[in-house]
């Protein structure tokens, strides 16, 4: 998917945390559960031959991933490198980070990059090909991952327009119930492109050559979606119940933004980028989708489960009669689920519902009374681990409500694995799919091809590394940039 003489092709794939090192809780996103023999397929090793043979495939100019991880990042993805993708950007800061590569012998970069609240802004120069050193999107084999190719004719540039600048806004937004703060963060990835264009002095900063993609962690619905594509968003919009600005926030460009996936499709539909398994339904009472995150209470069936999983492992019997899961009995269970004791907020929650309690640490000095970073630093290694107390209890009251804390975390999936390793699975028969990763490209912007990524099974699967499918574009710069 190279793009042509003048065009920039660029990727944008969720690529999932846990990488190597960072999380160890990737196997519950699989399900069913893995059995023994195939839990190789949760490994980051396995995953990452994925990842390389999908991202080899379609041989983008830039690359825009969302979800790597500090720890681990410069051994997990070395083989961008061999893929011939020598430039790089990590974000910043943050657990979750977006990163943006892209290939030295196609692109440079003009300015250093932008980073801004999970969004991440580069702006590049495409330099000069021999046209037989390019092909495009209709030239990638797809069928081995059913993929789609479509090419979109726009029209082609020539060597003047080829030497302007594009500038590429990789996005991972806010989840949840952030509808505000997915606005804010859109709003100033895109104001920064039109500064940054100032800055570079470009003819017309109001229409500059953008593309903006990534991970928006919600579709139509989404004020962020409706800012991009309306060109403004104001006080009367609303999400999850909430208002998502005081004020109207117009778009500095030219022209509202351009949906990559909704450019000549004869009448057919994008396709989602989030395929998972539909849980909502079923796990939460009256739930759906736009309501999932506004106070959240588990259905009927998931309580009875969870009844005769607690009766199953609680055995200290009580003056009642009743009985009630004791250390040994909340060691026996999260053992099953989590593999181990001491990780995982079912450890952490439950541990707090029995009685233990945090130690407060002077934050200020150490023991002898010094300040600054040293301090904080052996304030933060002294800190006790968290431990189950011996004598601790844990009512079923409790026990729903470190569920309910998962639950309202939106952590569907590891509710639902948890349910059936503890042999109490659901009854799964739907797919939910939503299209969460986007890809938009300013007025000044013809797509010339797009790559659809189709899965009909809840991913990640032993096929696909991600939970999110990759998108893909090829663009050209069109009559109306000049």
């Amino acid at each position: 998917m190279s793009s042509s003489v003048t065009g920039l092709s660029v990727l944008s794939y969720n690529v999932l945390l846990p990488n190597s090192q960072d999380g160890w809780w990737n196997y519950k996103m699989y399900l069913p559960p893995l059995s023994p023999e195939n839990e190789f397929v949760s490994t980051w090793e396995h995953r990452r031959s994925l990842l390389r043979e999908r991202i080899g495939l379609i041989d983008a100019d830039v690359v825009c991933f969302q979800e790597v991880s500090p720890l681990s990042f410069e051994q997990d993805f070395a083989f961008m490198a061999e893929e011939g993708y020598d430039g790089v950007e990590l974000f910043r800061k943050g657990r979750f980070r977006p990163a943006t590569f892209w290939k030295k012998d196609r692109v440079e970069l003009v300015a250093p990059a932008q980073h801004k609240d999970r969004t991440m802004l580069t702006a590049f120069r495409i330099l000069d090909r021999e046209p037989s050193n390019s092909h495009n999107l209709n030239d990638v084999d797809t069928s081995t991952n059913a993929k789609i190719g479509r090419r979109r004719h726009g029209e082609a540039g020539d060597n003047e327009k080829s030497s302007k600048n594009w500038h590429v806004l990789n996005c991972h937004l806010q989840a949840g119930k952030q509808g505000g703060r997915r606005v804010r963060q859109i709003v100033e990835g895109v104001g920064a492109a039109v500064k940054l264009a100032k800055k570079l002095q470009e003819k017309d900063p109001s229409n500059i050559n953008l593309v903006v993609c990534g991970d928006f962690n919600g579709g139509t619905e989404c004020g962020a979606v409706q800012y991009l594509e309306s060109g403004s968003i104001g006080p009367d919009f609303f999400e999850d119940g909430e208002q998502v600005s005081s004020k109207e926030k117009i778009l500095p460009l030219s022209s509202p933004l351009i949906d990559v996936y909704c450019v000549d499709r004869d009448g057919k539909s994008a396709p989602p980028t989030l395929v998972v398994s539909e849980l909502i339904s079923i796990m939460i009472d009256d739930g759906n989708i736009e309501t999932c995150f506004i106070d959240p209470e588990f259905s009927e069936g998931v309580m009875d489960r969870f009844k005769r999983i607690y009766n199953r492992f609680a055995t200290l019997q009580c003056s009642d009669g009743s009985l009630q899961m004791d250390k040994a009995d909340v060691e026996a269970w999260l053992t099953i689920i989590n593999k181990k004791i001491g990780r995982g907020t079912e450890f952490r929650n439950a541990a707090k519902f029995m009685g233990w309690v945090e130690q407060t640490i002077s934050e200020d000095s150490d023991n002898d009374g010094n300040k600054g970073e040293e301090s904080k630093t052996n304030k933060k290694k002294s800190r006790p681990p968290i431990r189950i107390p011996n004598n601790g209890v844990l009512q079923f009251e409790d026990f729903i409500a470190v569920y309910r804390d998962e639950l309202r975390q939106g952590k569907f999936w590891g509710i639902a694995w948890d349910l059936a390793q503890l042999g109490e699975p659901l009854q799964v028969n739907d797919i939910f799919g939503a299209r969460y990763d986007r890809m938009y490209c300013s007025a000044s912007l013809a797509p010339l091809a797009v790559i659809d990524t189709l899965c009909n099974k809840p991913c990640p699967n032993e096929s696909e590394p991600s939970d999110h499918l990759p998108i893909a574009a090829t663009f050209q710069i069109c009559q109306l940039g000049k």
